[in-house]
């Protein structure tokens, strides 16, 4: 089979599938429609957890539902939070924690994702990562809020220490503007 050069989005779900194990602890910072976390429920397998987190109370709603449907809603633990409360609900070491900027697909494009929160919950994924562990970013730039946010990220990501971090930016060229990006940061 060949592999295909498709969006930030694919890219973002190879990386998962290479650092998550069944039995790990994950989190899905950003829920939304519950598809990422429906996909960390299915790597962690029966014996592992997913936090998922959404300030948006339709969010958590269509992800409980999607949850249920696949049966697997006992694997997760929903959260009508803000992702920057993240380290005061998640105790454990996690292997990844995946991040979709931005707004709630079919919802209402005013309520995004605002640098000030997600500076701090960036912060708290990185200090939750296990060794090898993944925080995978899904940026985008198509908006005032998402160029202001990638903007930031960009310059927090990029002043990470070599020796703790390895940090991968992934942009496609020839996308045109707004076009997504992922950002891969990797604990030592």
């Amino acid at each position: 089979m060949a592999y295909v050069l498709k969006s930030a989005r694919y890219l973002a779900a190879d990386i998962l599938r290479q650092a998550v194990a069944p039995g790990d602890a994950v989190v899905d910072a950003t829920m939304g429609n519950g598809y990422d976390t429906l996909f960390l429920c299915e790597l962690v397998g029966e014996a592992g957890r997913v936090y998922a987190f959404d300030v948006q109370p339709q969010a958590v709603e269509n992800t409980r539902q999607r949850l249920a449907e696949a049966g697997v809603l006992g694997r997760a633990a929903l959260f009508c939070l803000g992702h920057e409360q993240m380290a005061e609900q998640v105790k454990e070491p996690v292997s990844a924690v995946v991040f979709n900027l931005g707004w709630l697909p079919g919802g209402d494009h005013s309520v995004t994702t605002h640098w000030e929160t997600t500076r701090r919950a960036v912060d708290s994924a990185l200090k939750l990562l296990k060794p090898l562990g993944v925080l995978v970013i899904c940026a985008y730039p198509g908006h005032a809020e998402g160029d202001r946010e990638r903007q930031a990220l960009m310059e927090m990501l990029a002043n990470l220490p070599p020796q703790a971090y390895n940090v991968l930016w992934h942009k496609f060229l020839n996308a045109g503007p707004g076009a997504p990006e992922c950002f891969a940061v990797q604990r030592q």
